[in-house]
């Protein structure tokens, strides 16, 4: 049987002892599927990458045109690497220019 500790004896939990640790431990490899951004129908609104909770949705200062011609200045990618393929950006996404697709594991 485990002796019973007092309060103050009980070790401090969700205490962050090294800030910005959270990049070493690459969470991608849990996900079954994967988000991929449709560049042409996305609209730049920002909710994906808002609503992302690790964020692996990257906002990058890279131009995109479609293939309508319509330009933008800035261009929304996954960094898969942490996306652990919770679906909520494609669930968010208005105009659903996001799609969970299978993962698939490279032998």
């Amino acid at each position: 049987m485990s002796e019973l500790k007092s309060w103050t004896q009980i070790p401090i939990g969700g205490y962050i002892t090294e800030p910005q640790n959270s990049v070493k431990n690459k969470t991608g490899s849990w996900r079954t599927q994967r988000p991929v951004i449709d560049q042409d129908a996305c609209t730049r609104c920002r909710i994906c990458w808002l609503y992302c909770p690790e964020p692996a949705i990257l906002e990058l200062n890279k131009p995109y045109v479609t293939k309508s011609g319509r330009k933008y200045n800035l261009t929304f990618e996954i960094n898969y690497d942490y996306c652990k393929g919770c679906g909520i950006c494609a669930n968010e996404c208005p105009v659903k220019a996001i799609k969970m697709v299978p993962e698939v594991v490279q032998q």
